[in-house]
């Protein structure tokens, strides 16, 4: 399996992270998990491009996880692309059919299917996905790939996402800001460090970055280290992790 992340950043720009997207590959699938602004013009640049993802796996609604959906949709139409799966929580048909009802051009164009779906397991692009409910200020679901990839979504450090993610070779976790930002909806450092302390992870990849955490990386896995003796990094726009 091969996890890309095209989006590292949240719904206030860096210049360098553009929002959330991550690519997961396996054996000729292809879905793509998020749909942030700039994920378009990641998708090229990480060598995949809009003609190969022909399945998103939304974790939630919140603009800088969807502002590239309708751009992808027309990026496929134009490239003579015919067909566009769009998974998400519940709400997903109306976000689908709202950006439509804006562009009704678009509406027609490719053969979409949306599908909701709800914490539990299911299969999207020929994977086997559970997903479990986060703490969020929508709804919001965590994704789990077997033993091998979790991406926590948006929300803030709980026992019980914690406890969903145990196991994983690799899990993506949003630590949007520093211990000194007080912020409800997303986890700091020391509550991330305090959530994960007993779990077995292979790697953690610190993610959904405001610009508040720029130059403090090495105070922010400190804080996590305080409680969570695992390997913790940030994950980087365009960086790509192999996962046996």
């Amino acid at each position: 399996m091969r996890v890309t992340f095209l989006g590292t950043g949240a719904a206030m720009p860096t210049g360098e992270r553009f929002q959330t997207g991550i690519l997961v590959q396996e054996d000729g699938r292809t879905l793509l998990v998020d749909c942030g602004c700039g994920v378009l013009h990641r998708l090229q640049q990480s060598g995949v491009g809009y003609e190969n993802v022909s399945s998103v796996l939304l974790t939630h609604h919140h603009l800088d996880h969807v502002a590239d959906l309708l751009p992808l949709m027309k990026a496929r139409w134009l490239a003579g692309e015919e067909h566009l799966e769009v998974v998400g929580p519940q709400g997903t048909k109306a976000l689908v059919d709202g950006l439509l009802s804006v562009h009704e051009y678009m509406d027609g164009r490719l053969d979409l299917q949306v599908r909701e779906v709800v914490p539990g397991e299911f299969s999207v692009a020929g994977f086997d996905v559970s997903a479990y409910e986060t703490r969020h200020s929508l709804p919001c679901l965590a994704y789990r790939f077997d033993d091998r990839f979790t991406f926590s979504g948006d929300s803030e450090a709980f026992a019980g996402l914690a406890n969903f993610a145990d196991g994983s070779a690799i899990l993506a976790h949003d630590c949007s800001f520093p211990d000194d930002v007080d912020v409800s909806n997303h986890p700091t450092p020391a509550k991330l460090g305090r959530e994960l302390a007993d779990c077995e992870i292979g790697r953690v990849y610190l993610t959904h970055l405001y610009p508040h955490t720029n130059g403090r990386h090495t105070e922010m896995r400190d804080s996590i280290a305080e409680h969570y003796d695992g390997d913790v990094r940030f994950a980087e726009d365009l960086q790509t992790i192999s996962i046996e």
